[in-house]
């Protein structure tokens, strides 16, 4: 469709709105000036864009359009280089075999896709699942024991590369039976007295704190409470009349069960992938950008303009984030 257009007319445009202008460019890349201005008057033409305005003095500005067009060429670049590097890693044989992580309160269905696309690309590499909590896979990962996992946030680590995939809201689990169960939604003073399943604190010890923080920031206060080490065992729990729990939106729910958001506010679980910065197969930037792209929209942009209020991971320096603002919608993120 745009046979037209080639990774060279990227990098010299790339290059040009990056540096401002023509002989600043022609010198980077070591060609001539009329070259590069009729490599960009023939793409813009070709492609009916103008990505810049030329000012005096002989620079350029770029457009709303050349703006954008630098975060997406470089996106492209970038891919380019990813997928050679792949294929020189399949070549020398240095993807024999993977091994893929994930935690409990991550969606299944997203972690098995991306095993699944990796056999695409290498049908006779064996991939090895493996599960754990947020702190311990991380851990892994950094070690080189685990290629790559799914993790929910928040986590930092400066050895690795953390990509958010999806927010899922956070949803009451409760009784179908339930009278509560009637209501469209439920305000946050009807989980006083009845929210009383909770993922394990020792799990998740962070979040069960700032959990437990938010909820006292709504006036709901939590005692007494049953804890599961996984969305399943809450759920048995929440059937057998313990209490409602929260979990992640759109999760597969036991016929007697149903959900219901919380008016008021926005409490997400943020899905990641993590791998380490240097050592991870050449195959799994490929997998992630592939990933992406089968993601529905909502998924992703979900709460992006909401105010976000997350705590650190284990692996984190410890630093505890500063307070919200009184009365915005916050960011609920959990550590699996």
């Amino acid at each position: 469709m745009y046979e037209w257009a080639e990774l060279r007319h990227f990098r010299y445009l790339l290059t040009i709105l990056e540096r401002q202008g023509f002989r600043a460019a022609a010198e980077e890349l070591r060609t001539a000036q009329p070259n590069l201005s009729v490599q960009a008057r023939q793409f813009q033409e070709n492609a009916s864009v103008r990505l810049f305005r030329k000012m005096k003095g002989g620079r350029i500005r770029p457009t709303e359009t050349g703006l954008a067009f630098i975060a997406l060429a470089k996106l492209l670049l970038e891919t380019r280089d990813e997928v050679i590097n792949a294929l020189i890693a399949i070549e020398r044989g240095e993807v024999g075999s993977v091994r893929f992580g994930c935690t409990p309160l991550v969606d299944q269905g997203l972690f098995r896709t991306f095993c699944e696309l990796h056999k695409e690309i290498l049908p006779v590499c064996p991939v090895r699942p493996t599960h754990g909590d947020t702190a311990h896979l991380a851990e892994e990962v950094v070690s080189g024991t685990v290629d790559a996992a799914f993790v929910t946030l928040p986590l930092r680590h400066p050895d690795l590369r953390i990509e958010e995939l999806r927010r899922d809201r956070l949803v009451v689990c409760l009784r179908r039976d339930d009278p509560l169960a009637a209501k469209a939604s439920l305000q946050t003073s009807d989980l006083q007295g009845n929210l009383a399943v909770l993922y394990h604190p020792q799990r998740h010890p962070d979040a069960h704190e700032r959990l437990l923080e938010l909820l006292r920031d709504t006036g709901v206060q939590i005692e007494e409470y049953s804890w599961a080490s996984h969305p399943s065992e809450m759920q048995t729990l929440v059937k057998g009349g313990h209490g409602f729990a929260l979990i992640r939106e759109g999760i597969t729910l036991d016929e007697e069960l149903t959900t219901r958001p919380i008016a008021g506010v926005d409490w997400t679980v943020d899905t990641a992938l993590i791998y380490h910065k240097v050592r991870h197969p050449k195959t799994v930037p490929i997998l992630v950008k592939r990933l992406r792209k089968q993601l529905p929209q909502h998924g992703r942009e979900t709460v992006l303009n909401k105010v976000s209020i997350s705590i650190q991971a284990s692996t984190a320096n410890g630093k505890r984030p500063s307070q919200r603002v009184k009365d915005e919608p916050v960011q609920m993120t959990l550590i699996g």
